[in-house]
């Protein structure tokens, strides 16, 4: 059987190598594709020294594993030759003409036809000989399978000091700090995962990041992620890399944070709200000493700064998860869900013209008192200014609420999944 998916796999790669969708190939296979059980797929950009031998350490394993697989490989616009030197070692090629290492890997995992996907990079730093630790955890019952290159070992010169010792590290950590994944080497190249749980993880990220949202959403969706040694070799290509490291490095916590908008903006803004309001009352009743220290109108203001700013980041922070939630990226929250069903435009939007309101009310009377000393030096002006400062707190905490409730009442618009039915 696996000479003959061997045959298909090879005939579809020669016949339509270029300009080919991945749907036309998985049609093809179609016939082929219960009995494909593990697909290896390679994302691929001017890969031409190093992808043939990753295709024949594939095929090795696969022969002496008694598996029956395929080699994929997801060529994002070379143009060096990789997909030649792909086919001629007996791979099947796509074009994936959306740039990006996320896309390269969705359109592959789509048009992969096993029921296992094992995914790598192309520049032989990665051993596709030996796979056995991936596909026995996944044999096990594992949805997702994550290499560990510091328990499986690091080759001299394979990675980069200020990755090894700062930016892996750092980035894995800050992955288990947010989302108690457990998880060693959040961004391993090389991992596997069942076809059920690819398509349940729905990822939509097209760059680097995809390798984060990976695992984030694997652990969101509760699927069973195991993690086994493997190693990594210095690459075989005679160009620099394709990564950045600051750069890339920047993309993945970045989007680790935003992935985690309790941690970066609700569980910061509640702290800060709740301690700006605390102090902000006890000022405006009148100075607070503490020792030999006095805070008077002068900190009033600058805690009044502290509340607004508090507030803004707890907004911020529900639409930024509702709008994860609405493009997929996030599960639902039960809180989110009532409050995109409640009336929160309405609802938001009165409260907000009433804080707007009582600002405006409070902002009359203080002008009105200033009017009856002909617009001249006040007798107190230090209770003066702190109901100044509650007449602006006011108008701007009511202006925000207004616009959180706008775009809240947007965002929880029903409109299709799909833009395009």
């Amino acid at each position: 059987m696996r000479d003959v998916v061997d045959t298909i796999t090879r005939r579809v790669g020669l016949g339509e190598r270029r300009g080919v969708c991945p749907s036309n190939l998985t049609a093809v296979t179609s016939d082929a594709r219960q009995d494909v059980e593990i697909s290896v797929v390679l994302p691929c950009l001017n890969e031409a020294e190093t992808v043939g031998t990753c295709v024949n350490k594939a095929r090795a394993w696969l022969a002496r594993s008694g598996r029956v697989g395929e080699i994929l490989v997801a060529d994002n616009g070379s143009t060096d030759g990789s997909q030649q030197a792909a086919l001629e070692q007996g791979a099947r090629v796509i074009d994936v003409p959306a740039r990006g290492y996320g896309s390269a890997l969705t359109q592959g995992s789509k048009a992969a036809t096993g029921r296992y996907i094992v995914i790598g990079d192309a520049d032989d730093s990665y051993d596709f000989s030996n796979l056995d630790a991936f596909v026995t955890e996944l044999d096990a019952g594992a949805a997702l399978v994550m290499g560990n290159r510091f328990k499986g070992g690091i080759e001299a010169g394979a990675m980069p000091w200020k990755n090894r010792y700062i930016g892996n590290p750092v980035l894995s950590r800050v992955g288990r700090l947010l989302f108690r994944t457990g998880i060693g080497d959040f961004h391993c190249g090389l991992r596997a995962y069942t076809r059920e749980a690819f398509d349940r993880m729905d990822l939509r990220t097209t760059g680097m990041e995809y390798a984060s949202e990976m695992v984030i959403k694997a652990h969101l969706l509760g699927l069973p992620i195991a993690e086994v040694p493997t190693t990594l070799s210095k690459d075989g290509r005679s160009r620099p890399p394709h990564l950045r490291p600051w750069r890339d490095g920047w993309r993945h916590l970045r989007f680790m944070l935003l992935m985690s908008p309790r941690w970066l903006f609700l569980i910061p803004g509640a702290f800060l709200t709740l301690v700006s309001l605390v102090a902000y009352v006890r000022l405006l009743t009148g100075p607070l000493r503490v020792g030999h220290v006095v805070f008077d109108v002068r900190t009033t203001f600058v805690v009044e700064t502290a509340l607004v700013l508090g507030y803004s980041t707890m907004t911020l922070g529900a639409i930024v998860r509702l709008f994860a939630v609405r493009e997929g990226l996030l599960k639902g929250h039960r809180l989110l869900e009532r409050m995109r069903q409640s009336p929160i435009l309405e609802l938001g939007s009165l409260a907000g013209v009433v804080l707007i309101l009582a600002g405006v009310y409070l902002g009359v009377v203080l002008v009105a008192k200033w009017g009856s000393t002909d617009f001249g030096e006040l007798r107190t002006p230090g209770r003066y200014l702190r109901s100044i400062s509650l007449a602006t707190f006011l108008l701007t905490t009511g202006g925000l609420t207004v616009l959180f409730s706008l775009i809240m009442g947007f965002l929880a618009l029903p409109t299709r999944s799909n833009p395009l039915e």
